[in-house]
This record gives structure tokens, C-alpha cells and sequence, in this order.
């Protein structure tokens, strides 16, 4: 177990997190860099997060392998990150309490991975003795914990797939601090002394290592869009800091996380084929290969080259397909299917709606279909 100061909060337990962030700051740390340690909370009540959590409290490290194809070569590392310090379940009164008081003082970053539907706010949240049920509202509680006793300045990074995560969590924050009618000088600081970064999160984590640890694509990238008073974690290849996360968040959303989740939308209409299990299994389909292929060149790629002028994304979408490719990546479809009708208004209605805005007469057959189950406007 790390024994550096924990100096960054980590919300949430997930096999991405481990894979990416986890990861990047455990190589800083071992090449000398001042990145202090880890402290993970689990925010759900889930029975799996509850069982990394007590292994991260039981285990100095945990594996990370990293397998595919980059430059043209194999890739196959295993990596043991030692970054993380404890665990903690925010449902359990004692590690809330332990969680409070590291915020006091400790903190200067807080992390945070909470699924797609974690800024989803519950109206009968209060500021009470044990952790709150939504994550906004436990972090409104663990930052006025650290405005009531130091006032020290920190550093949000939120790595949710929200376009604008850091605002839109920052103003979740602060409605809740209306509602529980917090003092106006505490929203002052969540304004003046708080850094609200939004970041976009790009690697593909296929598996999980049992009971923590990950498998993950060599491809990685975090991008932070730059904001005053921002400074990252650490220093580390896949970081990037830039003027805007417009075009990532567009090129990721609009192709990679879109044809993950059509092809999910395919296979659950399919029935789930006992053939089709993972990405690998559908990209290797003929059927599933070129029906992905097909939207991507009829619907999508002409949509975001329009908005996106000058960008190269047909080559971008390339490598995706490419990087669905990767033969040891065991990435299940059912794993991609949570949260799906909500991946469908997030992925796939946006770029389906500016199809009608910018080529009103061009039919969206597949995009038609991806989304008549749940998401298509009536």
C-alpha cells in the first residue's frame, strides 16, 4: 500500500479509472514525480465496488496489462500500480468520517468517474451526518468540509463522458448549496478558489482483472481543457492540456462511443447471438462489420466534417475501427449495454439531430433504427 500523503480523492472504483488515471499517476510517481497518493470512494452501493474496495485496502497493488497493436507492433505490458493508499464506501458512516476529514486539508485534486448517470441529483438529499446519495451532493458536502476547516485551494478533474463535465457539475454544486441554504461566502470560494477543469477521457478498458485491476488498449489520452489556475496531476505523455475540448469530445462521441453503442443497439435487436459476445466478435462479423462501416461513411462522417471543418475524421474513424480490431481485447457488449437507452441520447441523438438540421432531405436509415426503441424524438 502507498504510503505517500494522499493528496488526490478518487470517486469512483471502475476498471477505467484503474486503467487510466490510476495508471498514469502510478508512472509519475515512479519516475520521481511529487504526485502523492490515492484515495478511492465508492459512491454506489454495489456489491462489486464494495469488493474492490476492501481489496484495495488488502493489496499493495493491482495489475494493469496493456495489450494491441501501436506503430504497427504488438504491445503486451503488465504494469503493478501501487498508486492507491485506501478505499473507502461512502455508505459506511465510519469511511464517510474518514473521507470528511481527508478533505479538511489533504486534497488538492478530486477525480471522479461516476458512470452516465452520475450527475443524476435526488431532491430529498440533505447535509447531514452520513454521505448523501447523489455524487454531486456528497461532493457539495466533501467540499464544504474543506471550505469550513482550511479554505485551501483544489483542483476538480471530473472524467465522466459529459460534454463541459467540470461546469455542469460545478453548477449542480452550487444549485445544491441554494437548496441547503450553505452560506453565500461558501459559493464564493466554489467560484474563486475551486479549479473546475473539464477533461475528456479516450481509452478503451475491455476487462477486469478480479478483484481489481484492468485490461486496457495501448491508446490512451486525457485531455484537460485549460482553465485558470490549473495544474495537472502530474506530467505524462497521455496528458494533454488544450485550448478546447470541443473537437475531442465531437470526434469521440460522435465516432467511437457512437459505434460502440450501435453496435450494442444491433446485437440487442439481433437477440444477442451466443456468437457475438465482445467488440472483437462483431468487428469481425461481416454483417456487423459493414453495417458499422456503412454508418459511419453514409451518416456520420459527412455530419461531423461539417461541423468540424478541416478535421480529418474519416481517418479518425478509421482507427477506430482498426483499434476494435485489437485481438486481445476482450471488450463484452453486455458490459457496454448498461445504461444503454441513455448511451443512445447521449451518443447517437445528437449527431442524428444535426443530420436534420445540416442535410434535412438525406435519409438516416441505420441512425433510424438505432434509436426507435427509446430515444428518438417523437
Amino acid at each position: 500500500m502507498n504510503q505517500a500523503p494522499i493528496t488526490i480523492l478518487q470517486v469512483g472504483t471502475s476498471r477505467f479509472l484503474q486503467a487510466h488515471v490510476d495508471l498514469f499517476l502510478d508512472q509519475a510517481q515512479k519516475q520521481g514525480q511529487d504526485v502523492g497518493s490515492v484515495a478511492i470512494l465508492q459512491t454506489s452501493d454495489r456489491d462489486d465496488g464494495r469488493r474492490r474496495v476492501h481489496a484495495f485496502n488488502q493489496r499493495p497493488s493491482f495489475p494493469v496489462v496493456i495489450q494491441g497493436i501501436e506503430h504497427g507492433k504488438t504491445v503486451d505490458v503488465n504494469y503493478d500500480v501501487s498508486i492507491v493508499a485506501q478505499g473507502f464506501a461512502a455508505a459506511d458512516p465510519d469511511d464517510w468520517r474518514q473521507t470528511l476529514a481527508l478533505m479538511r486539508q489533504q486534497i488538492r485534486y478530486v477525480v471522479s468517474n461516476t458512470a452516465d448517470k452520475g450527475y443524476e441529483t435526488f431532491p430529498d438529499d440533505r447535509l447531514t451526518n452520513t454521505a448523501p446519495r447523489s455524487f454531486p451532493a456528497k461532493l457539495t458536502a466533501l467540499l464544504r468540509e474543506r471550505f469550513q476547516h482550511s479554505g485551501d485551494p483544489l483542483t476538480i478533474l471530473p472524467c465522466e463522458l459529459i460534454p463541459n463535465n467540470a461546469q455542469l457539475l460545478k453548477r449542480l454544486v452550487l444549485q445544491i448549496a441554494t437548496d441547503w441554504q450553505l452560506p453565500s461566502d461558501f459559493s464564493d470560494w466554489l467560484n474563486a478558489k475551486v479549479v473546475w477543469a473539464n477533461t475528456l477521457v479516450d481509452r478503451i478498458v475491455s476487462q477486469a482483472i478480479e478483484p481489481i485491476g484492468a485490461v486496457a488498449e495501448p491508446y490512451a489520452l486525457w485531455a484537460i481543457e485549460q482553465t485558470p489556475g490549473l495544474k495537472p496531476p502530474c506530467e505524462h505523455p497521455a496528458i494533454e492540456v488544450v485550448p478546447s475540448l470541443d473537437v475531442f469530445e465531437r470526434l469521440k462521441l460522435g465516432v467511437l462511443n457512437l459505434s460502440h453503442t450501435f453496435l450494442v443497439e444491433k446485437w440487442l435487436r439481433d437477440a444477442r447471438p451466443a456468437q457475438i459476445v465482445t467488440v472483437l466478435d462483431a468487428i469481425n462479423d461481416p454483417g456487423y462489420a459493414a453495417a458499422l462501416a456503412d454508418v459511419l461513411q453514409t451518416e456520420v462522417i459527412p455530419v461531423l466534417e461539417r461541423q468540424l471543418p478541416g478535421v480529418a475524421v474519416a481517418d479518425y474513424a478509421a482507427t477506430v475501427q482498426e483499434r476494435f480490431r485489437n485481438p486481445f481485447l476482450k471488450h463484452r457488449l453486455d458490459a457496454i449495454a448498461d445504461n444503454h437507452d441513455e448511451k443512445l441520447k447521449r451518443r447517437i441523438l445528437p449527431v442524428w439531430e444535426a443530420s436534420r438540421q445540416l442535410f434535412p432531405d438525406r435519409p438516416t436509415h441505420a441512425l433510424d433504427l438505432a434509436l426507435r426503441r427509446s430515444a428518438l424524438p417523437k
